[in-house]
């Protein structure tokens, strides 16, 4: 839990840095993208310094020293004494959604963002199920404003609204594989913001179904009313809009030992078509693994990939090397990509 942290995609729109949330810690295993989890070797290294929050031991199979699930009530009351407004990363150390975490104190969670509308909070999870489950049903967003009434008097409840406008939900999409998995069940889960976190990016990922908001003016439902709601989607004049869509991608390679290496052209992609569909991109970093804008023959050497695919008629490919996470930063074809969703933009359901 932290006041600041260096995570770039929790700056405000001003670059101060935003904050780190962690009611709860530790986590398991539960696709490729946890393999090399930062998360899991920091809380091992806290645990052996001491730190309380981080002695609860996980399964071996799934978890590690420090990172077994662990809830901390005396965390819950903190954003409500940062009296800044901040971009809130909620459980950078574990998953609020985990099967581990009770209903109850999710829900209190969820109060707390409720009666503190000027901090922004973004939530992050692999467990889209069981966000979804939850979030969706009207009894959970009526249980949160009851709690909000005895956080705050009433003044929060005074002006509910749900989803809560400044929670944003975002899930993990390392692949196409999770992207078809995950995506769906986010686009079903009521948010002011969806995002996507595509770190670490390991193979190409299409988004575009998910990215457009309008339909092509032929849709055979065009004589419907105004505001008329067919298959997701809502009437606006000659043009139907998503009524679910992803308002943020963020992009990353993976770092630490044994990081795995993200091909340029995966980034790439990414990027073009969140600008294509007018989506803003974050483009988080390399990692371990970067471009060194060569290109040549595909014979692997030394802390060196070729990737493709080929270039031109000569079979030529691109140069990655292991150079570490600084030395690679986050320049992507020669500038930074840091955008981010306005709220206002938001369409919830």
């Amino acid at each position: 839990m932290g006041d600041k942290t260096g995570i770039q995609w929790t700056q405000s729109d001003d670059g101060t840095p935003g904050a780190t949330w962690n009611p709860t810690t530790g986590c398991d295993r539960v696709s490729p993208g946890c393999d090399h989890c930062y998360a899991l070797t920091q809380a091992r290294r806290l645990r052996a310094m001491g730190q309380a929050k981080y002695q609860t031991d996980g399964d071996p199979r799934t978890s590690g020293p420090g990172f077994g699930l662990a809830v901390h009530p005396d965390a819950l009351m903190q954003p409500l004494r940062w009296k800044r407004p901040r971009r809130i990363f909620v459980n950078s150390m574990s998953d609020l959604f985990h099967d581990k975490v009770r209903r109850d104190f999710i829900l209190q969670v969820f109060a707390v963002m409720a009666v503190t509308p000027h901090h922004t909070y973004q939530v992050l999870t692999k467990r889209h199920a069981r966000m979804r489950s939850l979030l969706s049903g009207p009894e959970f967003a009526d249980d949160v404003w009851a709690l909000v009434w005895q956080l705050d008097g009433g003044i929060a409840w005074r002006r509910r609204r749900w989803p809560l406008p400044n929670v944003w939900l975002g899930v993990s999409v390392e692949d196409q594989k999770w992207a078809d998995i995950r995506i769906p069940a986010l686009l079903d889960t009521p948010a002011a913001v969806r995002f996507l976190s595509c770190e670490p990016l390991l193979g190409p990922v299409d988004l575009r179904e998910w990215l457009t908001e309008e339909r092509d003016v032929t849709d055979p439902h065009l004589d419907a009313p105004l505001d008329a709601v067919v298959d997701g989607m809502v009437r606006r004049h000659d043009y139907w809009i998503r009524q679910s869509f992803i308002r943020w991608v963020i992009c990353g390679g993976e770092s630490g030992p044994g990081a795995r290496p993200m091909v340029p052209d995966w980034a790439r992609s990414l990027r073009d078509q969140c600008s294509d569909a007018g989506v803003p991109f974050f483009f988080k970093q390399w990692g371990q693994w970067a471009p060194t804008g060569c290109i040549g023959d595909g014979v692997q050497r030394a802390h060196q990939l070729w990737v493709g695919p080929p270039r031109g008629d000569l079979c030529e490919y691109e140069e990655i090397r292991r150079v570490g996470k600084h030395a690679a930063g986050r320049e992507l074809d020669g500038r930074t990509w840091d955008e981010f969703p306005r709220a206002a933009e938001a369409v919830s359901r």
